[in-house]
């Protein structure tokens, strides 16, 4: 209970409001009383109220109209009534009309304070759940960014004060991290750039922005063209003869080491301060262990929805392991990882068994798995058939769940004679 807890009372009966306001406020409650349903109405229009009592049978606008109204001014306030043993049906249709409980006329005093208390307890909780799922949609994801750690929190922070600027944004992180949902959510609408061969995207891209993917892997002659474009605002096109202006923001990304590349006179310098005006450096996995359930929850629910999936939770033990897996591959890797176990669980719950073996230190001694070769090959065989099935045979995408490369499944795929049309 907090002192921010408002009960009205409504009774025609001058000393069962009396009594009741009294008791009310003995055990910490704010109170107000009306004599009807109009004056309660009256009053609900002005102050706020968490709860009413109301008696059921009253001169004018009675209890069963009063919860009508009450409930069109305010869903959330909770209404308990009270009633003689004469109109006890009257009071079951009320609960089934929104009313939260009934209580029988005489009463004790100790089951009125149990009723409002155990109601506002539960208009507590919901509030609480409803907080919590909106700070989940929005403190804890940014776009499709998603962490609850210190490190994350401040990557959004950065992002809300460069969303609306037209500063150069340089993006920091190992594959995996989420790099180009950092671009996406810092600028909507970004025009994402191929920078080894697409120069000519910056006039394509002015008067917006454009994203230049890993430039840490650029050629020393196509960083010079890209200072140019920067330094001059202007391009030329490939054979042209006149010069270009252009109005671009650039947001640029790499997994590498800017300050050591230009140490090692692999990246300009000059370059590195023009792209290098606000950094954003995102995370390994591994050092924001508390985003890892957000993180693999929000996956299972994404993969079980799309493929209508018995799954609805993970196990402990199998959130265990995902705590204790170091993921090199990130939160890429987390995705594949929980993208597969959904695909081969049968629900309700994510199991260790659902997992990659390499998750749990490894799948056995190797003699076993050689006096096995036989049935392992039948293993590997339907479950590449099952991930092909899962995602309608898209080959990129089921190499990656696989961790292999896509020539690797295709050979896979001709060894074990494995057709578009097998079931």
């Amino acid at each position: 209970m907090t002192s921010q807890e408002r009960v009205l009372i409504v009774d025609d009966e001058e000393q069962m409001r009396e009594l009741l306001a009294k008791v009310l406020e003995k055990n910490g409650y704010q109170v107000a009383a009306a004599g009807d349903g109009a004056q309660a109405l009256a009053l609900l229009e002005k102050e706020p109220v968490d709860l009413v009592v109301t008696d059921v049978r009253m001169p004018g606008l009675g209890g069963m109209e009063a919860l009508k109204s009450i409930k069109e001014l305010n869903p959330d306030i909770i209404v308990i009534i009270m009633t003689a043993f004469g109109s006890i049906d009257q009071a079951v249709q009320a609960v089934k009309e929104g009313a939260y409980d009934y209580i029988n006329k005489p009463f004790k005093i100790d089951e009125m304070l149990l009723t409002i208390g155990k109601a506002l307890e539960e208009r507590r909780l919901r509030h609480e759940v409803t907080a919590l799922r909106h700070e989940l949609r929005t403190r804890y994801h940014f776009e499709s960014l998603i962490g609850k750690g210190r490190a994350m929190q401040e990557v959004f922070g950065l992002i809300e004060q460069v969303a609306g600027s037209r500063s150069t944004v340089m993006i920091y992180g190992k594959s995996g991290t989420g790099k180009e949902l950092v671009a996406k959510a810092v600028q909507k609408g970004a025009f994402t750039g191929a920078i080894a061969t697409k120069v000519g995207k910056f006039e394509l891209a002015t008067g917006g922005s454009l994203f230049l993917d890993e430039v840490g892997s650029m050629r020393l002659d196509l960083q010079a063209k890209i200072l140019r474009a920067l330094q001059e605002r202007e391009v030329e096109r490939v054979g042209g003869t006149r010069t270009i202006k252009i109005d671009v923001r650039v947001i640029a990304a790499t997994n590498r080491d800017l300050k050591r590349a230009v140490e090692e006179g692999t990246f300009r310098e000059d370059l590195y301060y023009r792209l290098n005006v606000v950094p954003i450096t995102l995370p390994d996995l591994k050092d924001r262990q508390e985003d890892i359930p957000l993180l693999a929850n929000h996956f299972m629910q994404k993969f079980a929805q799309e493929s209508n999936s018995a799954i609805r939770e993970i196990s402990k033990d199998a959130m265990g392991i995902l705590l204790s897996y170091p993921w090199p591959g990130n939160v890429r890797e987390l995705e594949n990882v929980i993208e597969r176990a959904v695909t081969l669980g049968r629900g309700p719950a994510i199991l260790p068994t659902d997992l990659p073996p390499h998750l749990a230190g490894g799948a056995g001694p190797v003699e076993r798995a050689l006096a096995q070769e036989a049935t392992l090959e039948d293993l590997e065989r339907d479950y590449i058939r099952a991930i092909l099935q899962r995602t309608k045979w898209h080959q990129i995408r089921t190499a990656a769940i696989l961790g292999i490369d896509r020539r690797t499944l295709y050979r896979k795929i001709r060894r074990y004679g494995i057709k578009s049309n097998d079931q």
